[in-house]
Formats: structure tokens, C-alpha cells, sequence
């Protein structure tokens, strides 16, 4: 691997071959939906889950949880794609959208990782 040396005489590994978060995120994003997840944390009772409530999975149907919420959520980004008038605003779709998307993956990643210890095959569980 290549060794960068800087003017000042620091050196460092290459980047070559290193994911690069700063370049695949945008802030802007993250902080939109930040703002989102923040807003849905109020429930109607007035409590307030925490931030990552989330991680604790929607049951034993969580995959059909986040499958039907997500295509919701896509349905009305589409329409107002579209043209068409949505219940929700378009940022909100989208945000609503990746938050199931993360969600439905965030399992499958907990759930390799026990099958990793385990050696079993991926299966959605119901």
C-alpha cells in the first residue's frame, strides 16, 4: 500500500480501497432525517421514545411491518413525483421511506450477525 507524505513530514496510509462516508452521505440529508425521526418520536399520548426505539424490531411480523409502511410511504413520493396531491409532504415520504428501508435492513444485518456465530442461512422470519 502507498504511503502519503504530507509537507509538514506526516505521513499516512493511502485511501485507496477506504470507504469514504463523508463522500456517500450528504448532511443535508442526514440532518432532514434527523429532523424527522425527531418529530415521530412524540406518541399521541404525549410520551417521548427514545431516539433509537427503533432497534428494538416491530414484532414478529417486523419485516411485513416496514414492507407495508415502506410502500405507503413510496406510494405517496411517487404521486407527488407525480404531480398529484399527497397527504403527506414529499420530504416526509421520503424520510418515512428510508426509515423503513433502514429499518428492514438494520434486522437483516442483526440477523446475519447471529447466524455468523451460528453458521445458519438468511430466512425472513414471520
Amino acid at each position: 500500500m502507498e504511503i502519503r507524505t504530507f509537507d509538514t513530514g506526516a505521513n499516512r496510509d493511502s485511501s485507496e480501497g477506504k470507504m469514504d462516508f463523508e463522500g456517500f452521505l450528504s448532511p443535508l440529508v442526514i440532518e432532514r432525517y434527523a429532523q424527522y425521526m425527531n418529530k415521530n418520536r412524540t406518541l399521541k399520548d404525549g410520551s417521548v421514545r427514545d431516539s433509537d426505539n427503533w432497534t428494538h424490531f416491530f414484532g414478529g411480523d417486523h419485516y411485513g411491518v416496514c414492507m407495508s409502511s415502506g410502500w405507503r410511504h413510496f406510494f405517496s413520493w411517487w404521486k407527488a413525483h407525480r404531480g398529484y396531491r399527497t397527504e403527506e409532504d414529499i420530504e416526509e415520504s421520503i424520510c418515512a421511506l428510508m426509515f423503513n428501508a433502514q429499518a428492514y435492513l438494520f434486522k437483516i444485518l442483526k440477523e446475519k450477525e447471529e447466524r455468523n456465530k451460528t453458521h445458519e442461512p438468511f430466512q425472513i422470519t414471520k
